[in-house]
């Protein structure tokens, strides 16, 4: 009896490690690719008899794409140029002599935010008119939606779906229109689309400059031009930081002159257009540059054999600047000389040799300075 029950027991140990149904897993379970990428699924046997067939199925029963391939075991599956209706499910078959066991992946396709606003505009409206302006999007993951006018980033009050916002605009003066736009935003990037107002009668004005960032040397000229559209023509003023111009700086129409500049005059020129419907600005930086001018701390310096010595230089104007310390008259410096970046020059333990008159030129893009010490070592 005891042979026996050994037996049998031992012939269902071998029927369960050797007959079992195939149990499989895939990786990745799920991914997110955006249209034109390619994704590979892996499907791994971990379990049950040999041999196992593999098979892939969509999960919609829709055949698989001219776009798929399968590896010589067919354990990979890659989707080239991932298309929109590759989306969904796909599953990994694997049978043998005893069933079969499956497992599940899923594609999610990622899609930057489109945006398409309805009416295209330019609208020409009427005092008193209201207009409703229509935006839609797509895009996963869903995109957030709102609407902003351009110049400003508060949200505008509007009507809002999943995939729609809608605003209405009633118009009663020239500061109701100007460029409307819509922004749709995701983790999959950011779309706009606008649509311009503009009221009967006349074109609200817009300004630009030919440069928004100049740079010029103390004691150069700097011209600046501002063209301006709109009807009836616009009036152009000019001003720095919203201040009157200084009296030296002339200003004919579109063009502003400033002549030997210094480096006072550096900051923001605007640049205004303004008639009948309202106003636009424009903006132009300037940087004024200035050479070094060097200074040391001490003209002069007496000490002992012995002491140790510390020469400061100085130097304003446009950095970066650089230090170079020299004797004049040629002698060459102590070998325990040591300078920094700052301008400081170190001689730990003076001799009598190292008297004379030191030089440190300070240096920029724009030029250079230099400053004299005198040092008298005496025994």
């Amino acid at each position: 009896m005891k042979v026996q029950t050994v037996a049998l027991l031992l012939s269902a140990v071998l029927h369960s490690v050797w007959g079992q149904s195939p149990v499989v897993t895939v990786r990745p379970r799920a991914a997110a690719v955006k249209p034109g990428e390619a994704v590979s699924f892996h499907c791994r046997v971990t379990g049950g008899s040999q041999p196992v067939q593999l098979e892939w199925r969509r999960t919609n029963s829709q055949p698989l794409g001219d776009n798929v391939k399968l590896g010589p075991d067919g354990a990979v599956l890659t989707i080239a140029s991932v298309r929109l209706g590759d989306q969904g499910g796909y599953r990994c078959i694997a049978t043998n002599a005893q069933g079969k066991g499956m497992t599940t992946a899923s594609l999610n396709i990622r899609q930057p935010p489109k945006v398409r606003v309805t009416p295209a505009g330019p609208l020409s409206v009427t005092a008193g008119d209201s207009v409703t302006l229509e935006c839609s999007v797509t895009g996963k993951p869903r995109p957030s939606i709102s609407w902003i006018k351009q110049g400003s980033d508060t949200a505008l009050v509007s009507t809002t779906t999943e995939a729609t916002a809608s605003l209405q605009v009633t118009v009663m003066s020239a500061e109701d229109v100007g460029v409307f736009v819509c922004r749709a935003q995701s983790r999959e990037g950011l779309a706009e689309g606008q649509v311009e107002l503009t009221l009967k009668g006349g074109a609200f004005p817009q300004a630009s400059v030919t440069e928004t960032d100049l740079t010029a040397v103390e004691g150069q000229s700097v011209t600046m031009h501002c063209h301006a559209s709109g009807s009836p023509a616009p009036v152009i003023s000019w001003s720095k930081l919203r201040a009157p111009l200084p009296w030296q700086h002339k200003a004919h129409g579109g063009v502003l002159t400033l002549s030997h500049v210094g480096r006072q005059d550096s900051g923001q020129y605007i640049c205004n257009a303004t008639n009948a419907l309202g106003f636009s600005e424009a903006y132009v930086q300037l940087e004024v540059d200035s050479p070094p001018y060097a200074t040391t701390l001490t003209e002069e310096t007496v000490a002992r054999p012995g002491d140790a010595l510390r020469l400061q230089c100085l130097a304003h104007g446009t950095h970066p600047i650089r230090f170079r310390w020299t004797r004049v008259g040629g002698a060459s410096m102590s070998p325990g000389a040591e300078s920094t970046k700052d301008g400081l020059l170190k001689i730990a333990q003076l001799r009598v040799t190292d008297s004379g008159t030191y030089k440190c030129v300070a240096t920029n893009h724009v030029g250079s300075s230099e400053a004299l010490t005198k040092v008298t070592v005496r025994a």
